[in-house]
């Protein structure tokens, strides 16, 4: 197992890009009285090919604790739309509200390659499971 797996728990890989994640539930910005639930995710997305790829879109799958799917999309990756070397890579962070203790996100990335090629790219399935999910039963 590489650092990076230990980091990372969850990772898919498409034609040489690879999608990690590691999502941490968010206490301090949670009000499980208020039924609120909230995480933030880090995404590494790492360039294994022999082009430049860029970012263009994203879309999300969102179920929630009771199966209830919000799909989220729309352009670039909060507001950028990176353009990602070969062998390096590109993080951010981002957030999810739930109205449940737990659920999970998994969804693609669109992207372009130096040749003009567009493709998908999976964003692994990752559980979002906060300390109150056993509790309530989710």
């Amino acid at each position: 197992m590489s650092i990076l797996d230990s980091i990372f728990p969850y990772a898919a890989t498409t034609e040489g890009i690879t999608v990690r994640v590691q999502p941490t539930f968010l206490a301090e910005h949670s009000r499980p009285d208020q039924g609120l639930w909230v995480w933030h995710y880090h995404v590494r997305i790492e360039n294994g090919g022999t082009m430049d790829v860029r970012l263009l879109d994203r879309h999300w799958i969102i179920i929630d604790g009771r199966g209830v799917r919000e799909d989220v999309e729309g352009p670039g990756v909060v507001g950028e739309q990176p353009l990602i070397a070969p062998g390096s890579a590109h993080d951010y962070v981002s957030g999810c509200p739930l109205s449940t203790p737990s659920g999970t996100m998994e969804g693609s990335f669109g992207m372009i390659d130096g040749a003009g090629r567009r493709f998908r790219v999976a964003i692994p399935l990752f559980d979002l499971v906060s300390p109150h999910s056993r509790r309530a039963g989710h």
